[in-house]
């Protein structure tokens, strides 16, 4: 058996997988986030360890057996989370999130300290990396910054506190800012254009290989072997290609999760930067990944169900499994800022259009085509960056509705799948890669694709309709943006 942990924003999820690849049982556990500030995103690095720590113990109490025969344990997890530890081991401050718009001052400063960055990352400074995070506390909150004596990401800080080792992966250390991406190595250059040292990291391993020991009180504690390994683990949109199998160069997915991902393999570094693409290592050596990102896409969803204090299913129920066409109304997805193409952690949502006449389900309609709409300019971003994508699997949340998929079909214009364990391919991913260091299995015969669920296909009947809305929605942020001057 193989555990798989995803180390998520809203929550922590956990699945139990048996030697046949198939998903045992599952756990989850919520997350609070916490804005104390304008643009600001925290969360309480211990909240993290607790949610993990109490999904195990659902899982063992509810399958004491199977627990008992876990032999490895992957961890997936939100990306560029900034949890400084001082020499004690434990957090200094609340942890400062991907989704944290703040830095945007000291992206600046950091291109300009360090003008190969773009070649040695292979990204843009953007707020939701770590680099430019601690540039800001050191800023802002210079009495922390002197106490710093490591940095971890948010899965990272979760192995330190079940193993004792601060470890962390390639694909996790890629959106740091920090790695040479292309050599898989911490950039001594760039830790020091942030005041930061190689000793201020932790060890670096590839997402398949063991990184650590679960401590012995925990394997205790679950009615675990004493010996069960932890594998190095991926951020969360390297485990879920992981969990579709996606580890063939131009493999492709789009995941609604709280934000948005489209994903595609690549098996060289392949850095778009002018593009806003992120280019990233993935979860096996080897291979790397582009990525083009959306902050806040089931978040959406979320934030219009909080609004009107109905949940998201039963605003979804009226419009059915497909709409005729596109709503009236135009919606800007940006809540968070945005990062694929625009790069402006200042972007702000939007509705645009409304009428007296105006009802709820098209403003429902809305959402889930304005987060389609911005996933269309995230496969412009990585078309002009590589090649295009033919197809995607979609996984996330957002995957459990047939209507936005097909929306996303007719938006794309590119076949769309619903898969197996889409809306768990993160802990998925995270338990294969733990499979994979605990027996050194071969990636390809772990790592197999979920079965199709359904295809939505783009219907000509509206391709054109959605290509005019989608014209009208592109000319909102720019005009939103010239009105806030």
């Amino acid at each position: 058996m193989y555990l798989g942990i995803d180390v998520g924003t809203s929550g922590v999820k956990a699945v139990l997988v048996n030697e046949a690849g198939a998903v045992v049982a599952t756990a989850a556990r919520e997350l609070a986030l916490s804005h104390p500030a304008p643009l600001w995103s925290e969360q309480d690095p211990d909240a993290w360890v607790d949610a993990a720590i109490g999904a195990i113990d659902d899982l063992a109490a509810r399958q004491p057996r199977e627990v008992a025969k876990v032999r490895g344990i992957g961890l997936s997890g939100q990306m560029h989370g900034a949890t400084l530890l001082g020499k004690d081991g434990r957090p200094l401050r609340p942890a400062i999130l991907w989704n944290d718009g703040r830095s945007q001052a000291e992206c600046a400063t950091l291109e300009r300290r360090c003008p190969s960055l773009h070649t040695i990352t292979g990204n843009l400074a953007m707020p939701g990396f770590t680099a430019p995070k601690l540039l800001w506390v050191a800023r802002h909150e210079p009495e922390i910054f002197d106490r710093v004596a490591k940095v971890l990401l948010p899965k990272a800080y979760v192995r330190y506190r079940l193993t004792g080792e601060m470890v962390e992966d390639m694909s996790d250390a890629a959106g740091t800012l920090w790695l040479d991406v292309g050599l898989r190595r911490w950039s001594a250059l760039l830790l020091h254009a942030t005041g930061l040292d190689l000793h201020h990291m932790p060890r670096l391993v590839e997402g398949s290989e063991v990184s650590a020991v679960l401590a012995p009180d925990y394997a205790r504690r679950w009615g675990m072997q004493k010996d069960v390994v932890v594998a190095g683990g991926a951020g969360d949109n390297a485990t879920s290609a992981i969990g579709l199998g996606a580890i063939v160069p131009d493999d492709a997915f789009l995941s609604l999760g709280t934000s948005g991902v489209l994903f595609r393999v690549t098996d060289r570094f392949a850095p778009a930067p002018a593009s806003v693409v992120h280019a990233f290592c993935h979860a096996l050596p080897g291979l790397w990944h582009q990525m083009g990102v959306m902050l806040s896409a089931a978040a959406s969803l979320a934030w219009l169900a909080g609004v009107m204090e109905t949940p998201a299913a039963a605003l979804l129920a009226p419009l059915g499994e497909r709409v005729d066409g596109p709503s009236p109304i135009k919606f800007l997805p940006y809540l968070d800022g945005e990062r694929t193409p625009h790069n402006d952690a200042a972007a702000s949502g939007a509705l645009a259009g409304l009428r007296g006449a105006t009802g709820r389900s098209q403003i429902v309609q809305a959402v889930l085509e304005g987060v389609a709409f911005a996933a269309r300019d995230n496969l412009a971003a990585l078309s002009a960056a590589g090649g295009p994508i033919a197809e995607v699997d979609l996984v996330g949340g957002g995957s459990r509705s047939a209507l936005w998929a097909q929306i996303c079909a007719d938006v794309l214009g590119i076949p769309v799948h619903r898969v197996e364990e889409g809306e768990v391919g993160a802990a998925l991913g995270a338990a294969r890669l733990a499979r994979i260091a605990a027996t050194a299995e071969d990636a390809a015969e772990v790592c197999i694709r979920p079965r199709r669920l359904a295809t939505f296909t783009p219907r000509a009947s509206v391709a054109s309709a959605y290509d005019e809305a989608y014209r009208r929605w592109r000319a909102l942020y720019p005009a939103l943006k010239e009105s806030a001057k």
